[in-house]
């Protein structure tokens, strides 16, 4: 099963009994922490909603002393929550956890800069049983923004353990390592579970406001002033609107330009075309005599020649450089600026502005968006999300290469765009008034504009490029065997010449059927075969476009079939795929007939 990338990986260390719990609202730094409790990497951003999966880890406190001997525990981060009255299926998951009796400590993590709404989760939390401990993280943050807090008197009243922190700077980690080495030895606490009320609910955050009355103290700074002023034209519709713009024209020239223009051709036409393609080839049919050896290793579809130059020459750069520009843009905390900016919108396709996460992280890989699609609150808006990512939402080495293939001619960039975007809202419009089901209400923690840490971003994109490479190079080195053997059985070109009858319809050659039956494989596989159609000249102009259009639409990969057959059911999968199917040559058939007619030229 494909995961989110992100996820971190248990230890191989067993550890004790027990857990110890990150709880807190999204986009508080429990991942951050969590790495730097454990030495493993869970999702570290600066927008709400990333992590879906609980992950976990292992915490060495056995140098501490404290009595545990040489005792590790597991740690577990959580999905956000915001209260123990749950909304969203994240929420769920969140509290089943907390409700297990192998918890030995919850430690809740709160953004000091929202002090008094994390209050009202930290009385919440206490009720449970196990001990809790408090981390004001963001503490640095919190004073740049001028900021106090009285941790010795908010320990005081809570009557448990506080730790200030800042994650990000690797603050208040010894600190919390000790007060959990003294807390974890103690007798547990006798369970005390129970259902929380609205009224419930509503008390708490009454006493939250009271209490973070007595421990806060606000002064006004320069810092602050820019940037919430930054942050209020981030979301006026006209002023955001530019900055939009902008950060598309940036995606633009850094992803399809930079990256799939001049890095990959760089590595396909001189690294492998000048050097490891003809030396590799010298090599095999010198060592091995075999003809079936030559097409397997070196052949048109040769696991070298083809998946391997697929993987490294065509879809690294380009992952690469959207997973850099994309890891920028959400450090800096643009994302939920951009949910509460497109809210409106998203509302006539039955999606709130949350959705635009899952929609946003769809562009560097739909399969992680269709697992983010479990943050949405309602089973309509979750079935919506999954299937405009499936049709309209091309992954960032699909993007990369067509955004490649049409750089430098602006028209074809526009025609390819404005569909692709009709499409979307086309698609979402109808769909949401088909489905039943209530909309839902849109919130979304607002987190404050910072500058993007460089450590962060590097190591989230080496971490989901690692990631990435470790789905794609072997998937496309197996797409090479698999078609090899599908050509000696025959069963390869029946599939050709049977998808060469459709793509001749919709007034493309029928060599364009090979890169379609990539698209099976993965949405990436079938762009890098248009990537060597369009060099080898079949395709060019209107069949460029057209080709482009047809295969972004395409039937979703096989990664993100099955993750939505898990996540919606198979029933649904089969339905969507179904539907995408035909729908993608008959959008391919109205642009190519729209086009022709009136006698464009590209």
């Amino acid at each position: 099963m494909t995961t989110c990338p992100e996820k971190a990986q248990a230890t191989k260390e067993k550890p004790a009994t027990g857990a110890i719990v990150l709880v807190g609202a999204p986009n508080v730094g429990k991942s951050l922490l969590f790495h730097r409790l454990t030495g493993t990497y869970a999702t570290v951003s600066n927008y709400p909603g990333t992590t879906i999966e609980v992950a976990h880890g292992v915490v060495d406190l056995s140098l501490l002393g404290k009595g545990l001997g040489d005792r590790s525990y597991e740690l577990l981060d959580t999905p956000g929550l915001r209260s123990l009255l749950p909304i969203t299926e994240e929420e769920q998951i969140t509290k089943e956890i907390l409700l297990r009796d192998d918890v030995a400590v919850i430690v809740h993590v709160v953004d000091a800069k929202d002090l008094e709404r994390s209050l009202a989760l930290t009385l919440q939390l206490m009720e449970l049983g196990p001990p809790v401990v408090l981390v004001l993280n963001m503490i640095d943050e919190a004073t740049k923004i001028g900021l106090e807090v009285d941790s010795h008197a908010l320990a005081e009243k809570l009557g448990i353990p506080v730790v200030v922190a800042s994650a990000l700077q690797n603050r208040g980690i010894s600190e919390l390592k000790d007060i959990l080495a003294r807390v974890l030895p103690l007798a547990p606490r006798p369970r005390r579970p129970r259902v929380f009320t609205l009224d419930d609910i509503i008390e708490t955050h009454r006493r939250a406001r009271a209490l973070a009355s007595e421990v806060l103290r606000h002064t006004q700074t320069t810092s602050r002033f820019w940037s919430e002023r930054l942050s209020q034209l981030t979301l006026n519709p006209f002023t955001g609107g530019i900055m939009l713009a902008l950060v598309l024209w940036g995606l633009y020239e850094f992803v399809g330009v930079f990256g799939a223009q001049i890095a990959v051709g760089f590595l396909e036409n001189t690294v492998f075309g000048e050097y490891i393609n003809p030396w590799v080839t010298q090599l095999v049919q010198t060592l091995l005599p075999w003809a079936w050896a030559h097409d397997l290793l070196v052949g048109e579809y040769g696991i070298i020649t083809l998946g391997l130059r697929y993987a490294i020459a065509i879809i690294l750069p380009i992952v690469t450089t959207f997973f850099l520009a994309f890891a920028l843009i959400e450090d800096s905390g643009y994302l939920p600026r951009l949910a509460m900016l497109i809210d409106r919108l998203f509302k006539g396709i039955g999606l709130s502005g949350r959705a635009v996460i899952p929609i946003v992280l769809g562009f560097g890989c739909d399969t992680m968006a269709t697992l983010v699609t479990r943050t949405l609150e309602t089973r309509r808006e979750k079935l919506i999300a999954t299937l405009l990512l499936a049709l309209a939402i091309p992954c960032s080495a699909q993007l990369g290469v067509i955004l490649g293939l049409l750089a430098g001619n602006s028209l074809a960039v526009g025609i390819w765009a404005g569909v692709i975007a009709l499409n979307f809202l086309v698609i979402g419009y109808l769909t949401a008034k088909l489905l039943p089901g209530e909309r839902s209400l849109f919130y979304i923690e607002i987190p404050p504009l910072r500058w993007p840490s460089l450590s962060n971003v590097l190591v989230k994109t080496y971490v989901r490029v690692r990631w990435y490479l470790g789905e794609i190079v072997p998937f496309f080195l197996i797409a090479s065997v698999v078609i090899w053997m599908g050509q000696i059985i025959g069963i390869f070109d029946v599939l050709v010449n049977a998808l060469a009858v459709v793509v001749g319809a919709i007034g493309l050659p029928k060599e364009t059927a090979v890169a379609f039956l990539f698209g099976f494989f993965r949405r990436d596989y079938g762009a890098a075969g248009l990537y060597d159609l369009h060099n080898a000249g079949a395709l060019s102009g209107v069949t460029l476009v057209v080709a482009s259009v047809t295969l972004t639409l395409f039937v979703p990969c096989i990664a993100q079939f099955m993750i939505t057959a898990k996540e919606r059911g198979w029933k649904t999968a089969i339905a969507m795929a179904g539907f995408i199917f035909p729908y993608a040559f008959f959008v391919g058939w109205v642009v190519n007939l729209v086009l022709t007619t009136l006698g464009v030229r590209l």
